[in-house]
């Protein structure tokens, strides 16, 4: 019996992430995040050397910045299901190989086009990675009150590496040419592969029926068009030019063909009887909405920080290490917070905190308030990491957890989603309050020049420049005190999302429900395997 016995419970323990290795999976899964997390970013500092060596066209340029972030957000419900349906370690693995190979092709591209397909390349890589490290780290903490500790540092690493992309990236460029950026990755992948393949569990769902094949290609589809339509209108193109309103309704069209596919299929892809259930739903709701308040927020305050205080690029990213460091404080405490106030006061208070934040942040004016930029970044920082943890825990934990993949990719979708309409949104409110300041006319300036400066702020600093002396000066002393105004109304509007956040977290439940979970007893040598009930 021991020999049949110990031979069989191995492997169930290896599943399981039974004993200490569970937090070296973790550690694992955690690089893994961290390596997808760095590359969403690190391209943002190297634009300008790009442009210098491979000389690409406006539109180039632009494809070569969001096809990973578009590609990857298109990708993650179909690379999420497939990892329920095949093996997540195997999706996994098979997304470090992919990220590896993509890696050294964007460092060696010569020309925008190979560029362009190396980063759609590192897009499915990291759109096979991101989902199966929270369906992994699903299936190896059955214990929630582990599984909590564990989805904060996941979600702590996540912030780590956002702030330290720009920054690896800067480093890097001023000693090695631009496809450094790229070359970092390949030795972790290297070291990854093995590594995951030795220590990782695998893991599938319970593999009943087809894989659906047809409504995976549709659901990526429709979000290829809804999150390029979305990106177009953030990037300030007209709402009614026919690049963007086509993707747009042919990727709505999808997803609701899609939607209809999963709900007449006896197998679905995706089971959407989990938004029926109120904590998966509202999760999910609150992810979007934190999101959609904060990330075109982010993008405004970089604006403020360079363009109105006059920081260097430097300086902007020193100036937001502090929200990155609350983030990363936030994600740590987030399983105490859990456990002790349950996840509906938990991230209604981090929406609660994070709406504060963002008022307090309206007092930002012409002059650089240190003091003031600390406390708010700080505070926007605990409040938002708080908010997305306990979404992202309470939602991994509603969802079966043989549809974790999926469930981790709905998470993730949402995440992007979020991301996108936030920029559309919050920029066509900066937009709408700031243009008025300036084409309304400035004394002393060209009706033409302030038309002209009415379209941004960048824009405004380059008429003035060109016009020189009273005139000049008049334009920019305007542009500033427009854009000031447009970011405080931006502020006030992200704050009232943030507080319909709050309302909508109070649909989660009050406390934190832990299930009893079976965990192994210690093993003597020759003895036989038992298994301990501990209700947690």
């Amino acid at each position: 019996m021991s020999g049949t016995t110990t031979a069989a419970a191995a492997p169930r323990r290896r599943a399981a992430g039974a004993g200490a290795n569970r937090w070296v999976v973790l550690v694992v899964l955690c690089v893994s995040l961290l390596l997808v997390a760095v590359d969403a970013t690190v391209l943002h500092v190297a634009v300008p050397a790009v442009t210098e060596d491979l000389r690409p066209g406006a539109i180039e340029l632009l494809w070569i910045v969001d096809v990973y972030p578009l590609v990857c957000a298109s990708l993650l419900i179909l690379f999420g299901t497939l990892g329920d349906r095949v093996g997540r370690r195997r999706v996994l693995l098979l997304g470090y190989a992919l990220f590896g190979v993509a890696s050294a092709l964007a460092a060696l591209a010569d020309t925008p086009q190979v560029l362009i397909a190396a980063r759609a390349l590192l897009g499915v890589g990291g759109a096979m990675i991101m989902p199966a490290t929270l369906s992994i780290l699903r299936q190896v903490f059955p214990d929630r009150r582990e599984r909590a500790l564990a989805i904060g540092i996941w979600s702590a690493v996540a912030a780590v590496g956002a702030a330290v992309g720009p920054l690896l990236g800067g480093f890097l460029l001023e000693h090695f040419w631009w496809g450094s950026v790229f070359l970092v990755n390949i030795p972790l992948m290297l070291v990854s592969l093995p590594v995951g393949r030795l220590l990782l569990p695998e893991s599938k769902g319970d593999g009943r029926g087809p894989w659906d094949v047809v409504g995976a290609l549709m659901a990526a589809g429709g979000l290829f068009g809804v999150v390029l339509g979305v990106k177009r209108l953030g990037g300030g193109e007209p709402v009614a030019s026919l690049l963007t309103v086509l993707p747009l309704v042919l990727g709505a069209a999808l997803l609701a063909g899609f939607v209809r596919r999963q709900r007449r299929r006896t197998y679905p892809l995706v089971d959407l009887a989990m938004f029926r259930r109120p904590a998966f739903s509202t999760s999910v709701g609150c992810i979007v909405l934190a999101m959609l308040a904060l990330v075109g927020l982010e993008l405004i305050a970089a604006q403020y920080l360079q363009l109105v205080l006059g920081l260097s690029p430097l300086e902007t990213g020193l100036r937001l290490l502090p929200l990155t460091f609350a983030a990363m404080a936030a994600g740590l405490a987030g399983a105490r917070l859990l456990r002790r106030f349950g996840p509906r006061r938990t991230v209604c208070a981090g929406f609660c905190l994070t709406a504060f934040a963002v008022v307090l942040l309206t007092a930002m004016g012409r002059a650089d308030n240190c003091a003031l930029l600390l406390t708010g970044f700080v505070l926007l920082g605990f409040g938002l990491e708080t908010t997305l943890f306990g979404a992202y825990e309470s939602m991994l934990s509603e969802a079966p957890q043989e549809q974790s993949g999926g469930a981790a990719a709905i998470g993730e979708t949402s995440y992007q989603l979020g991301a996108g309409i936030g920029i559309a949104l919050l920029g066509s409110v900066m937009n709408a309050a700031y243009a008025p300041g300036l084409t309304g006319g400035v004394p002393g300036v060209p009706a033409s020049a302030s038309v002209a400066a009415g379209h941004s702020l960048g824009e405004a600093y380059e008429v003035a420049a060109q016009l020189g002396g009273p005139a000049g000066a008049a334009l920019r002393r305007a542009a500033g005190d427009a854009f000031v105004h447009g970011l405080h109304v931006t502020l006030v509007v992200s704050a009232g999302l943030l507080l319909l956040g709050a309302v909508m977290a109070l649909r989660l439940p009050r406390v934190m429900q832990c299930e009893e979970v079976s965990v192994p007893a210690p093993r003597g040598a020759g003895a036989v395997e038992s298994q301990s009930r501990v209700s947690v």
